[in-house]
């Protein structure tokens, strides 16, 4: 969706309660202090954020740095290294699902030249996994691996309304936060808006993020018939009409459902 900065949420506390926390949590908190609006730190930087010594962090940041998880210029400013990178590619809703999915978003893509979007459910957030932009396209902020708050969103809405029901549930009972006022905020509303996305068979976000942006979006399922992903198109909005996006963007959530092996999708042909 497009907006300014996204809101930077995880699904549980970090770092957890605890006495004293272990190296691994201090390790992790350091990792978890980079952020799109601070990629890259001194070591000073780092000991404010995550409460360490400079010593402590120091020292662990050394640990992070000689197994990849960060590099060091020669100016002393850490940023985040590629083996993290290569040690994401091995997760299951990640590269094997981007690569069922890219024929068909390439595809969407085409047929809109607007901006196309993939993303999985992730706690009460969505998590980008790919993203393309056309440069006529309405400006979106969204990035891959960047959260946001599912409800505000159309793979959100999407992922919502088919996941199982204590999910939806947390979500309903918020808090639901604002961004506009066009954003869904209150537990009835959305719950009405997960109906309408089951009975449609798609989510439409219309200004929800920022009122420039509307999206139209649609549940990917896998082996078992469980959305396991969600794509979308965000387009401007005082264009075309959202229906006007829908066959395509169902067209393409069946297509990588049936690339996935989705039984209700079995034997259709693409397209």
């Amino acid at each position: 969706m497009a907006a300014g900065p996204a809101p930077r949420t995880t699904p549980e506390p970090w770092p957890p309660p605890a006495s004293r926390p272990s190296s691994v949590e201090r390790a992790l908190t350091i990792l978890a202090a980079f952020s799109p609006e601070r990629p890259q730190m001194t070591l000073s930087e780092i000991s404010r954020p995550t409460g360490l010594p400079v010593a402590t962090a120091h020292r662990l940041t050394g640990t992070l740095t000689r197994w990849g998880a960060l590099e060091r210029d020669e100016r002393g400013v850490y940023r985040i290294g590629l083996r993290l990178w290569e040690v994401a590619a091995l997760a299951p809703r990640g590269v094997g699902l981007r690569e069922a999915a890219m024929p068909f978003l390439e595809d969407l893509y085409e047929a809109t030249h607007q901006n196309v979007q993939l993303a999985v459910l992730d706690g009460p957030d969505v998590v980008y996994l790919e993203k393309i932009s056309g440069r006529s396209a309405v400006n979106v902020l969204t990035r891959v691996g960047g959260r946001w708050p599912a409800p505000a969103t159309g793979v959100g809405l999407a992922l919502l309304a088919h996941a199982e029901t204590e999910v939806q549930e947390r979500a309903i009972a918020g808090p639901l936060r604002r961004f506009t006022p066009r954003t869904i905020t209150s537990g009835a509303e959305l719950r009405r808006a997960l109906a309408e996305v089951r009975r449609t068979g798609v989510a439409v976000s219309d200004g929800q993020v920022e009122l420039v942006a509307l999206s139209v979006a649609a549940a990917i399922h896998g082996p078992d018939d469980t959305a396991v992903a969600a794509l979308s198109v965000v387009v401007p909005t005082g264009g075309l009409p959202a229906h006007a996006y829908v066959p395509a963007v169902r067209a393409a959530a069946r297509g990588v459902s049936r690339a996935l092996g989705a039984p209700s999708v079995r034997g259709a042909g693409r397209g």
